[in-house]
């Protein structure tokens, strides 16, 4: 049984260091959005070049995130953290020096796979190492500064750009790892469930991730309407289709799919799909706005979005605790619809407005209606599959939620209308923006509508969520404990 306390110099050591390793990823998440305009112009990339940049990185994370929590289990948490976390800031450094926009890419692919391996990884290590009695006040502490991580981002990014340059965005995570990794090494102790000696689902990995490249390529170069870019829809769909057959044929499969057979695991996971498919647009979109459209400089567009993500920092725990009172099904109906009149509400936001009046008022009730939904939605996904299985269910929302932001920032410009070139026109971006808004807001009208549906009350000796306090905006916080074990 793990004994570590959490006042003594090893738990604050081991504290420290996971609260580092997730902020890496969890920065990363946010801040990459504000330097876009800067990176397109330096690099000379085209709005395409300008999307893989965010989807290579959320295309390896969310394919390979559920394998990244079996290695650990199987070969030792802290050790498959430390190279998560090394390799990620080797691909950050790549990154930072990247000479052009295919490298950015490539670099930016490798940067989530090394999240894949630190982001289950820290959360991993407090759950083995602490002792049950402090387990779930660190919880609450790693989650509580991952999000301050989360809220500062945008303010953070907006800084680097417009001081240091956009590079340092990436680079800002080379001394942090230089400083997570020795202290793990030394202060963490390493652990390993010994009972986890099924075979990884390799092929699973691989077909999902290649379903979810192929159809983002083909969404992303939709515009050109080559055979290449039919014949890659025509493959992505026949991956999805292979990578369905694998997980139902195979013996240790990554996603068993007999989970869906919850119904209620299935509609929330629906709802997780539209809701965060609406989340990745927004934000992917919305960074581009405020600097594209009304000419905001990149510290002026990062600072506008702290309000979101701080009502999330500040309010989910208090909004879990309403849930579990109420019921998760009025929370999950109201809150998508309260994010969705936050994002008609942008589209008053064009040139010449003025924060007070036209962004902030859409901002606070995009907020509002994220902290109404994202506890509610965690512990309904643990309380729709038996006790054993939360870990797995949890994690598979997270990569459900994270490939919805990929095909999101995918398909909504070519929806939208968006040209290569439509990020340097303030006025074509402007229009563009405001059509993809109104789609973002029906999406999440269905989100709400699956939710009233079907979603029904928690049995109430239900897991409950651990990450009650959390400020990430592309994807539900994941959820650990030994219960994670059937992922290997």
């Amino acid at each position: 049984m793990p004994d570590v306390r959490l006042a003594s110099p090893q738990g604050r050591w081991i504290l420290l260091t996971t609260v580092l390793g997730s902020s890496m990823a969890m920065l990363d998440s946010t801040v990459v959005n504000v330097a876009l305009p800067r990176i397109g112009r330096d690099l000379g990339a085209d709005l395409a070049a300008l999307q893989w940049t965010v989807n290579a990185y959320m295309l390896t994370l969310a394919g390979l995130i559920l394998l990244g929590g079996s290695l650990g289990d199987r070969y030792g948490r802290r050790k498959i953290f430390v190279l998560g976390v090394v390799w990620f800031a080797a691909a950050s450094l790549l990154c930072g020096l990247a000479p052009n926009a295919g490298v950015l890419i490539a670099a930016r692919a490798l940067q989530g796979v090394g999240g894949a391996l630190l982001t289950p990884g820290s959360l991993a290590l407090i759950q083995a190492s602490f002792h049950p009695d402090d387990r779930g006040r660190a919880v609450g502490l790693w989650s509580g500064f991952g999000g301050i991580g989360a809220a500062v981002g945008p303010f953070l990014g907006g800084w680097l750009v417009a001081g240091p340059g956009w590079r340092w965005v990436f680079l800002l995570n080379v001394p942090l790892a230089l400083l997570c990794a020795p202290i793990a090494v030394r202060h963490v102790p390493d652990s390993a469930d010994g009972r986890s000696h099924g075979r990884f689902d390799i092929l699973g990995a691989f077909l999902g991730a290649l379903a979810l490249a192929l159809v983002t390529y083909a969404l992303i170069e939709a515009r050109q309407g080559s055979l290449i870019v039919a014949v890659t829809a025509v493959a992505g769909v026949l991956a999805g289709v292979a990578f369905v057959y694998v997980e139902k044929r195979r013996p240790d499969p990554m996603m068993p799919l007999d989970i869906f057979a919850s119904r209620q695991f299935t509609a929330v996971n629906l709802v997780t799909l539209c809701v965060y498919a609406a989340f990745g647009g927004y934000f992917f979109l919305t960074a581009l706005q405020l600097q594209v459209a009304l000419g905001w400089s990149p510290l002026a567009a990062g600072t506008a979005l702290l309000p979101t993500t701080a009502m999330m920092l500040l309010f989910s725990a208090r909004s879990g605790a309403l849930a579990d009172r109420i019921g998760p099904r009025i929370p999950l109906t109201v809150g998508p619809l309260l994010c969705a009149t936050g994002m008609l509400l942008m589209l008053r936001v064009g040139p010449g407005s003025s924060y007070a009046a036209d962004v902030l008022p859409a901002l606070l009730v995009q907020g509002a209606g994220m902290v109404a939904l994202v506890a509610p939605l965690t512990a309904t996904v643990l309380a729709s599959v038996d006790t054993a299985r939360a870990g797995l269910a949890s994690g598979i929302n997270n990569a459900a939620a994270r490939a919805a932001g990929l095909i999101a920032v995918a398909a909504l410009p070519l929806l939208a209308g968006m040209g290569p070139e439509a990020y340097r026109t303030p006025t074509a971006f402007d229009t563009a923006f405001h059509r993809a808004m109104l789609l973002c807001a029906g999406i999440l009208v269905v989100a709400s509508a699956v939710a009233f549906t079907t979603v029904r009350s928690l049995p109430p000796d239900c897991r409950r969520p651990e990450c009650r306090t959390h400020g990430g905006v592309a994807a539900p916080p994941l959820e650990g404990g030994r219960a994670a074990k059937r992922l290997s």
